[in-house]
C-alpha cells in the first residue's frame, strides 16, 4: 500500500522497523544522559507497532508513536508494513 492511499481523516497504525538504541532483548532504551555519559544500550534494529501521527507524502515519511515504548520515531514508509485503520474505544 502506498502512503497516499491511507485515507485522510482516519486513524492508522502500522508495523515498522528503525535503527535505535536497544537492550539485550531488543527493546527500546530511552536514556536521559548527561554530556560524556555512555549510553546503556547498543545500536540495533527495533521492530514495533506504531500509531501514525503525521504523514509526509512528498518525502515518503511517517512520524509515529510506538505502542510499547511510547517513543516517537520518524520512519521511511519503505520500512513500514501492514497498515490498518484504528478503531478507538473508551475504557468505561
Amino acid at each position: 500500500m502506498k502512503l497516499e492511499e491511507l485515507t485522510v481523516g482516519e486513524s492508522w497504525a502500522c508495523k515498522f522497523k528503525v535503527t535505535t538504541f536497544v537492550d539485550e532483548q531488543g527493546k527500546v532504551i530511552d536514556a536521559k544522559l548527561c554530556v560524556g555519559e555512555k549510553h546503556p544500550g547498543k545500536p540495533g534494529v527495533y521492530e514495533g507497532l506504531g500509531i501514525i501521527q503525521i504523514r509526509d507524502v512528498e518525502n515518503d515519511l511517517v512520524k509515529l508513536i510506538d505502542v510499547e515504548s511510547k517513543k516517537e520515531f520518524c520512519v521511511a514508509w519503505e520500512n513500514c508494513w501492514d497498515p490498518d485503520t484504528i478503531e478507538w474505544s473508551s475504557n468505561d
